[in-house]
């Protein structure tokens, strides 16, 4: 199916230049190399704003071992996407990210739905369902790890933890930012920022964010297009009350790209080539996102925030891809890959609305901090794909006597695309998704003593959902429902005004697409966490650093996983999953995240993470055996990220340099398989000048050393490759 190909509005990328080129009267410090005082670690919040659905604690306080990844650390280390900013966190690791147009990542060793995006909070809000491609940071503030389950606030989530994006919000300045970046590729980037005020007593809060970007690709013929805009207006209507209203559009162009492919026998592709053919055109992607939020503060103790958040995506187009096992001629000559070719056009929208009271209270003795909260979400996705396949060969067949174009044939290392007539698909799946829930909880954070917290959380969700297969004539709904309570404890001990000690327990769940042989909806996925962990806070020790400094013990147990059923029942009538698998994850990890006085910085994030299955079953795709301690797919037992910098002075000037390191373990890359990603190092190095009080100007050098590496994969024929090295140019104006 040839799909006729749009691209990015030019009418609206226009717009967008216009609209953050809008002057203003009050001029601000441009974009600086932070001077050594600048970057001070610590939570800051502004004064009269509450944190939203996640309460108002101390670090220390805390019994859990968050990361808070800033703004100032998210550009030191270059980071442009979702999974830039991830691999600064050693507890988190890539995962299939559906030929790069998605975020998929696990926490801890544990991942979701494979076959899905990972979830991930904007705000507080579930906002990472849908297919909305992957996430840009223009519009992003900082980026939490919030590790271990969070369901006892947060409702149905992912097992491993929860990764939350704070967006850039109104300040109540005028002040802008225009960057331009040129990089290797040919790659083109624009982006600004731009606030102001307005209103008799500027009560109102402007601000415009936005992306354009254009770029080739290290992979032959990959080029992508992407903008995106995020404006948003605070209305602050009193001292004790504010309105913020936020919108998200988004739109990419990226061709569909499975990675490389390896054989035992002849290693892998290419990692220049592309094994799609340019012709079928890119995969388009939309988002349109509303937030709408609204605080009160009844008195300095008490306050109400309330929200309502809409998302409707889409993702549409057409993609040859690599075939799999015993339709895969590259196993037998080490040349000729085979591809099949898909067409999806996929749909979402998902729904969301909370409410939450705060406060603090006195029972005799003991101190409360109180979160009473409930919510509601409906997600709704439609799913569609015509697929075209080749049969199966022996694995003995002579590759000449196959038709190149049945198996749309491509040689890895003399690509000529367009050979073969784009085939005819034909139906495949169609499906409909509809999920429904509701929840209340309570969070409880009571000072037993002057050294003692505990905290205790309840949550309960009931929840349906309706799966329709629109192929069955007629077409067939599955519904279920369920409901789950979600219990959270922690206690915390102060050592001492700079120190602490934290043990915590906690259980999650999340939904799971599908039915069994019975058509019966699969059990939610269960997750059980406990941790312990020691905490200091280094600005209580010296007045020259600030920061802190986290190290964890964890244990993370999940049933409910899906597994290939085997029962001759179920295998009597087809193939079918059932939810009986487990598994375990285990480990230890110690972040920093320092100031110094001198202007020295240093972020460091370490984890060991043994992530094994603890029951043996068959793999629901495949149908082959996974033994009990086999390791997790893409999860490495060690990872290590770095990030230094130093600020200083050249003639007058600000200049900032830096450095990051990134080292993973080599990992499972194909469940149940004996195939294994090799280990990998990568270094990035910047350097930042700013030569008059306005203008700046940024170099970076990825993957300095030009390592070969490979970051995630979902089998061995679908592996995505890492960057070679790469430099950015960057020219920023501020106003």
């Amino acid at each position: 199916m040839r799909k006729v190909t749009k691209h990015i509005s030019k009418p609206v990328a226009l717009a967008f230049a216009a609209a953050l080129t809008i002057p203003y009267a009050a001029p601000v410090a441009a974009e600086t190399a932070p001077t050594s005082d600048e970057r001070v670690v610590e939570e800051v919040f502004v004064i009269g704003k509450r944190r939203a659905y996640q309460g108002n604690f101390d670090s220390l306080e805390k019994p859990s071992a968050d990361q808070t990844i800033a703004e100032d650390l998210l550009r030191e280390a270059g980071a442009i996407n979702l999974n830039d900013a991830l691999d600064l966190s050693a507890s988190v690791a890539r995962q299939n990210n559906f030929g790069g147009l998605w975020n998929a990542f696990s926490v801890r060793g544990f991942a979701g739905d494979i076959n899905l995006p990972s979830g991930f909070l904007v705000n507080g809000f579930n906002a990472g369902r849908g297919f909305a491609g992957p996430r840009d940071l223009a519009g992003i503030e900082s980026v939490e790890v919030l590790k271990g389950p969070r369901s006892a606030l947060f409702g149905r989530g992912e097992p491993g933890g929860t990764v939350n994006l704070v967006t850039k919000r109104p300040q109540f300045e005028r002040t802008g930012n225009l960057r331009a970046t040129y990089g290797r590729w040919d790659q083109m980037r624009f982006e600004g920022d731009v606030q102001t005020t307005a209103g008799t007593n500027d009560e109102l809060g402007l601000r415009m964010v936005g992306f354009y970007e254009d770029a080739e690709s290290f992979r032959d013929t990959v080029e992508t297009e992407r903008l995106g805009l995020y404006p948003s207006i605070t209305w602050d209507v009193s001292d004790a009350t504010s309105v913020t209203y936020e919108l998200e559009f988004t739109e990419q162009e990226i061709p569909f790209d499975r990675g490389v492919a390896y054989s035992e026998d002849f290693g892998f592709t290419p990692r220049e080539t592309f094994v799609g053919e340019p012709g079928d055109g890119p995969i388009e992607t939309e988002v349109l996102g509303h937030q709408l939020e609204a605080q009160h503060n009844f008195s300095d103790n008490w306050s109400l925030l309330a929200g309502l958040g809409y998302r409707d995506t889409s993702f549409e187009g057409n993609a040859s891809e690599t075939n799999f096992g015993g339709r895969q001629t590259y196993f037998l000559d080490g040349r000729t890959l085979s591809r099949f070719f898909r067409y999806r056009n996929f749909e979402s929208d998902y729904l969301v609305a909370r409410m939450e009271v705060a406060g603090e209270f006195n029972t005799g003795s003991l101190r409360h901090r109180l979160l009473v909260g409930g919510d509601y979400d409906r997600f709704e996705l439609d799913w569609f794909i015509l697929r075209y396949r080749p049969g199966w060969f022996p694995g003995t067949t002579d590759i000449n006597t196959l038709d190149p174009a049945e198996y749309l044939f491509l040689d890895v290392f003399n690509p000529r695309y367009g050979q073969s007539p784009q085939p005819v698909p034909g139906p495949n799946t169609h499906r409909k998704e509809d999920l429904e829930g509701r929840g209340v909880y309570i969070q409880d954070q009571i000072d037993i003593t002057d050294r003692v917290q505990v905290r205790l959380g309840l949550r309960w969700d009931d929840f349906e959902q309706d799966l329709t297969n629109l192929r069955a004539v007629p077409a067939r709904t599955t519904s279920s429902s369920d409901t789950r309570v979600s219990p959270q404890f922690g206690v915390v001990y102060s050592v001492n005004e700079g120190v602490s000690l934290y043990a915590s327990y906690g259980e999650g769940f999340r939904q799971q697409a599908g039915s069994d042989y019975q058509g019966r909806q699969f059990a939610p996925n269960i997750t059980e966490s406990a941790e312990i962990g020691l905490k200091f806070d280094a600005a209580r020790f010296s007045e020259t650093v600030s920061g802190a400094l986290t190290f964890s013990l964890f244990q993370v147990d999940q049933s409910n996983i899906l597994v290939n059923d085997d029962r001759p029942e179920a295998v009597a009538v087809g193939w079918f999953s059932r939810d009986a698998g487990k598994a375990r994850s285990r480990g230890f990890e110690v972040d920093a995240d320092l100031a110094f006085e001198t202007g020295f910085n240093l972020w460091l994030s370490y984890a060991y993470i043994d992530a094994v299955f603890t029951t043996s079953n068959l793999e629901a795709d495949w149908g082959v055996l996974i033994e009990d301690g086999d390791p997790l797919i893409n999860s490495p037992e060690h990872q290590v990220s770095l990030q230094v910098s130093q600020s200083f002075e050249v003639g007058g000037m600000p200049a900032q340099v830096g450095a990051g390191l990134q080292y993973t373990d080599e990992r499972l890359g194909f469940t149940a398989f004996d195939f294994y990603l090799p280990s990998y190092n990568t270094a990035r190095l910047f350097g930042l000048i700013q030569p008059t009080e306005r203008v700046a100007v940024r170099f970076d050098l990825d993957n300095a050393f030009d390592e070969e590496y490979y970051t995630n994969s979902y089998a061995d024929v679908w592996v995505e490759p890492g960057a070679p090295r790469r430099y950015r140019l960057t020219a920023s104006y501020s106003f």
